[in-house]
């Protein structure tokens, strides 16, 4: 028997979980609010085509969760939230669709803040920006910020160049074999990244259309089918679609000493394959540590947005990924644990100081 809605909003501490409707535009959309003890909840909207509704509650639930955890660590002052819009982004977008969602996340009174994720572009930000002021990530000729992929890709590169320091005690990819999986906006500017250093890339994913652009840009790049994948023997595994290609199946035919990329909750489940990654000598870099550049560069327009101080803040992810390794050597615990740990002490000790004279 599947848990109930509020089974899972209560075993993951959530504050809310809105459900949006619109029949008129075709809007079906949830919203997850996970903590606010920081400050407002921020975190993307994604447009996925959900096997089930039961589907989209948990992404919904488990993203936000990871958002609350990437803005702790990562020392802004700002919730955990996610909304996900059900539906084919091929078919179901318009601007009557993005309007009306903007109204939903208007009603929250700047409780949640809206702004890019998978299927989701600057341009639908401009739509949504039209019924409310709780949106970032909008066009720079608008006054936002833009497209928040580089910043996440160069945080992702900047973690993995920290796991690199971890495992062979220098910190250059050149020469390394790495496996990127999903060549979405995150995807390719990683590709960029890795082929400037040197390594040797190899690319994965379900739309043959990314596939072709990220060959047409990048020539050096080879292509892997996606069933095939583990198949490879690499350095580093790149997850960078979407969430839980780390399980037990594919941990036992993985052929990597590191795992470090963009997508979010990419263990299905932390408590169990966190400690497999240990048991198998793979290093796991924390994915709400490593991606979490766009969501720096996108909390940057809240307060005076400025480039330099935005890449200075992601910057800082290459040193947070070596302490997290730290704990979790000191404290024999698996690296995403000690993330958590990590972050919910921040959440603990600004609790306490807001709640005190």
């Amino acid at each position: 028997m599947q848990p109930s809605v509020f089974d899972l909003v209560q075993q993951m501490g959530h504050e809310q979980l809105v459900f949006c409707h619109d029949p008129h535009s075709g809007l079906n959309a949830i919203i997850a609010i996970h903590n606010t003890t920081l400050g407002p909840a921020l975190g993307g909207t994604r447009l996925w085509n959900y096997g089930s509704h039961q589907d989209a509650v948990v992404d919904a639930l488990r993203l936000s969760r990871g958002m609350t955890y990437k803005a702790a660590i990562s020392g802004l002052n700002l919730g955990g939230g996610k909304a996900v819009i059900i539906g084919d982004a091929a078919t179901v977008k318009s601007e009557g669709l993005w309007r009306r969602y903007g109204k939903f996340v208007n009603s929250l009174n700047g409780k949640y803040i809206t702004a890019e994720d998978v299927n989701t572009s600057a341009r639908d930000m401009e739509y949504i920006s039209l019924e409310t002021e709780h949106v970032t990530g909008v066009p720079e000729y608008m006054g936002g910020s833009g497209d928040p992929s580089p910043f996440t890709a160069y945080g992702v590169f900047i973690g993995m160049k920290a796991s690199a320091k971890k495992v062979w005690g220098n910190d250059s990819l050149g020469g390394k074999k790495v496996l990127v999986q999903g060549v979405g906006h995150v995807g390719q500017y990683l590709v960029g990244h890795l082929i400037e250093e040197g390594a040797k890339v190899y690319i994965s994913d379900i739309n043959e259309t990314k596939i072709k652009e990220t060959v047409d840009k990048f020539r050096s790049v080879e292509v892997v089918d996606g069933d095939k994948i583990f198949d490879l023997e690499m350095d580093v595994y790149a997850p960078c679609a979407l969430g839980a290609t780390v399980n037990t199946e594919s941990i036992a035919k993985m052929k990597c000493p590191i795992i470090a990329g963009a997508a979010n909750n990419q263990l299905a489940d932390e408590n169990v394959h966190g400690p497999m990654l240990v048991q198998k000598g793979i290093v796991y870099a924390p994915d709400f540590l490593i991606n979490a550049g766009g969501l720096i560069n996108v909390g940057a327009e809240l307060d005076g947005y400025s480039r330099e101080r935005v890449m200075g803040n992601v910057e800082k992810i290459y040193d947070r990924t070596l302490e997290i390794y730290k704990l979790s050597e000191t404290e024999n615990i698996h690296a995403q644990a000690a993330a958590i740990k990590l972050a919910e002490k921040r959440l603990a000790d600004i609790a306490n100081v807001k709640s005190r004279l």
